[in-house]
């Protein structure tokens, strides 16, 4: 595999030189929900890194043949061993630094009963101003957890981005 500008392409791809395939490489997808049981918010601690030990929605990435919506589901059942309904989309981020896209979910819990997964070391159902906002993971965390609560106080609500200028920070 050598790297090259394919015929009709404008970027530099793996490219065998013997068959001429091509190797693609594109951004991968996380996805993540942020859930509730009634006014309190479902909240991990990473047994994981990066930022082990740190606070986190349930996510991860998306995996072949499933959609984004049966990843938050996935990946919040892994991480907390929580079941839940999701209710919307709540908001989708780029991260071109790291070359993800992140799709998180509005989510309802069936039941408060939750546990750690093997990727947390604890998991707690926080009210509002009970978030560890100090020991949150990485900032799209941020980011989710306030598009949550404009959207749990308002309606209509519009699926969220990035905020103005964070066009590359996880």
């Amino acid at each position: 595999m050598v790297r090259a500008v394919p015929p009709g392409d404008n970027r530099e791809r793996l490219v065998c030189e013997d068959c001429d395939f091509i190797l693609y490489e594109n951004p991968v997808v996380v996805v993540g929900a942020v859930s509730t049981w009634e006014d309190k918010i479902l909240m991990c601690r990473r047994a994981i890194e990066p930022r082990m030990g740190y606070w986190t929605i349930p996510a991860g990435y998306l995996e072949l043949k499933e959609t984004t919506a049966e990843g938050a589901i996935r990946e919040t059942h892994e991480e907390a061993l929580a079941d839940i309904e999701i209710e919307t989309l709540l908001a989708v981020y780029n991260i071109p630094r790291l070359s993800q896209v992140q799709v998180i979910y509005a989510a309802r819990l069936l039941s408060p009963d939750v546990a750690p997964g093997s990727e947390s070391l604890d998991v707690e159902l926080c009210a509002w101003d009970e978030i560890p906002w100090d020991d949150i993971a990485f900032p799209s965390v941020h980011w989710a957890l306030n598009n949550y609560r404009t959207y749990a106080s308002s309606e209509p609500y519009t699926v969220g981005s990035n905020p103005p200028g964070e066009n590359g920070g996880l």
